[in-house]
């Protein structure tokens, strides 16, 4: 049998690593396996890629009755907004050393395990992240703080926070920097501390603990999660909702005051998202919420098991008409629901998460160093079409 090679190397990792990456993100995490890709409406400018699609803002006026022999009313037409939203790049990448490259021809088996083990990781690593990013806002923040310390400070919410991250700290209204490029060294559970390195700086209940890089100076480098699309007053598609009154999600928050699930909130959020024309289709959760809605229904003596949906989704049924779905993801910020409309939201990209390979392989030797880098990379943004046909309750006591 012929000796590995670096070509059948490269040859190997786009064919085994490349399509396994994209089995993971469409079918082992929960809010992106149901939300429809597209590369519709995808185009490439002098700028960059963008995504074009319509918008119905406004309906027709000119609806009037009137006598037999009265003039007819002014003739009317409906508003429209043509979107032309910049697709945010993603980039996944790795790094071996010479001496694991040497053993591709020395001693491949030993090559595999080692490219495997890296490759599992990276891949394990963008899994997470993009789910992160579903329920973001686009900037990469990951914890709010609510005290500071020496080279510590306290947050709202760890579950994004690991340590070795790379994280900036930065002020959340707009972006400007406190400390960047520092290094998590410690995580207290318990008490939400987080230890960075570096020198120490002050912080505020003002900043947040963002991915390293992604925000700066106010420009949003990653997708357009919930986060930025359930709002009632953000911009998004270059649409101002304080311009644009139909631009506005559904929002049913208590001012940040703990309030219990009940059926009857639930109720009424499908409602107001009824009011604008549409239903939400699916409902997405964290365990704590999923667990307060499972005590809500077993106190009442409904029927509590999981029921399979249409496309193999899984989650307790809410009863409004018909059963939706009421989904926990690990990955969904706690203390809230996002009541989703699936027809009206879509990721716009170019291709699924791959193997860039444009100079010749896959792996390519860093200048000046004994080392191959390789990276993965996806072009995409998330878009709706009907921003108010999603909703958000938040504010609820976990279970």
């Amino acid at each position: 049998m012929a000796e590995a090679t670096m070509t059948t190397v490269n040859a190997l990792l786009k064919e085994i690593y490349g399509p396994r990456i994209e089995d993971q993100l469409q079918s082992e995490t929960v809010a992106l396996k149901r939300i429809e890709r597209t590369s519709d409406g995808v185009v490439e400018t002098a700028g960059g890629k963008y995504v074009d699609f319509p918008l119905r803002v406004k309906r027709n006026p000119a609806i009037a009755y009137r006598a037999e022999g009265e003039q007819l009313p002014a003739a009317g037409v409906g508003g429209y907004a043509e979107v032309h939203v910049p697709l945010l790049y993603g980039y996944g990448r790795v790094r071996l050393t010479g001496q694991v490259m040497e053993l591709a021809e020395k001693n491949y088996q030993a090559f595999a395990s080692a490219m495997d083990q890296e490759m599992e990781g990276l891949k394990s690593d963008i899994l997470k992240d993009s789910n992160r990013i579903v329920y973001g806002d686009g900037t990469g923040l990951m914890a709010s703080v609510t005290a500071d310390g020496a080279n510590t400070v306290t947050v709202d919410n760890i579950q994004f926070l690991e340590v070795g991250q790379r994280i900036d700290l930065r002020t959340r209204s707009n972006g400007a920097a406190i400390a960047v490029n520092r290094n998590i060294t410690a995580i207290n559970e318990t008490t939400k501390v987080v230890t960075y390195d570096g020198a120490d700086v002050a912080a505020t209940a003002n900043e947040g603990i963002y991915r390293e890089g992604n925000y700066a100076a106010g420009v949003k480098r990653e997708p357009s999660g919930f986060g930025s699309i359930i709002s009632a007053t953000s911009v998004l598609h270059g649409l101002d909702p304080a311009l644009e009154g139909t631009w506005k999600a559904i929002i049913r928050d208590a001012a940040g005051v703990p309030r219990a699930l009940s059926e009857g909130l639930m109720i009424e959020t499908m409602d107001a998202v009824r009011v604008k024309g549409s239903r939400p289709t699916a409902i997405f959760t964290g365990l704590g919420v999923r667990r307060a809605y499972f005590n809500l229904l077993s106190q009442q003596r409904r029927y509590t098991d999981t029921k399979e949906f249409a496309g193999g989704f899984q989650g307790l049924p809410f009863m409004y008409g018909t059963e939706v779905p009421v989904v926990e993801d690990v990955d969904c910020p706690p203390n809230r629901m996002y009541f989703i409309t699936e027809n009206n939201i879509k990721i716009y990209r170019t291709r699924e998460w791959h193997w860039e390979d444009k100079g010749g392989g896959i792996l390519h030797w860093v200048t000046d160093y004994d080392s191959f880098d390789g990276f993965m990379k996806c072009y995409f943004e998330f878009g709706t079409s009907k921003r108010n046909s999603h909703a958000l309750l938040s504010d609820l006591i976990e279970g």
